[in-house]
């Protein structure tokens, strides 16, 4: 399984028990959906190894207890730790509407209400503190805060991502 095929799930925190069970902090708003998984991917030193889960519940809101196959002891449980996990990506919920995973958006058009088509959306940065669309306009790049009060529609048969953001925003980032 590659990386690219799936997406980031959480990361192992600590140890649980003496029996090799782990404490994983999911990376979702929903970490019910993920109490009752089979198996699971774990990057170790940067190859995605699977692990038949033997049992898992929920643990103070979002952390995952896990008992994994083969794995039995303190030693065993100390070598995943501050390990990733992964799932394949046709295990994650479907979304509907405007919302959206920021993966399934990259190469959508984005168009301005005002301004009209702005580009192709080349990534997401979510490093700062608010997540910002990196759109390519010509070889210009420009900047859309991810703002819900910004995006008017996402229309994925089309491809294309409708917003609607401040006068003059756009413009910025044009001038010379």
């Amino acid at each position: 399984m590659r990386k690219e095929d799936c997406f980031y799930l959480g990361k192992i925190v600590k140890k649980y028990s003496f029996k090799g069970e782990l404490l994983a902090k999911l990376d979702t708003d929903e970490p019910d959906l993920y109490d009752s998984l089979d198996a699971i991917f774990i990057d170790l030193r940067g190859n995605l190894i699977p692990f038949f889960i033997e049992k898992s519940q929920l643990h103070k809101s979002n952390l995952l207890r896990l008992k994994l196959e083969d794995v039995d002891s303190e030693a065993d449980a100390d070598s995943l730790l501050k390990s990733d996990l992964y799932l394949p990506l046709e295990l994650l919920p479907k979304l509907e509407g405007d919302k959206f995973y920021f993966h399934e958006v990259i190469g959508f058009n984005i168009t301005d209400e005002k301004f009209g088509n702005v580009g192709i959306l080349k990534n997401i940065n979510d490093a700062t503190a608010q997540a910002l669309f990196e759109i390519d306009r010509n070889g210009t790049e420009i900047l859309i805060p991810m703002n819900d009060e910004f995006i008017i529609k996402v229309d994925r048969k089309n491809k294309t991502i409708f917003v609607n953001t401040p006068e003059g925003l756009i413009d910025l980032y044009l001038e010379e």
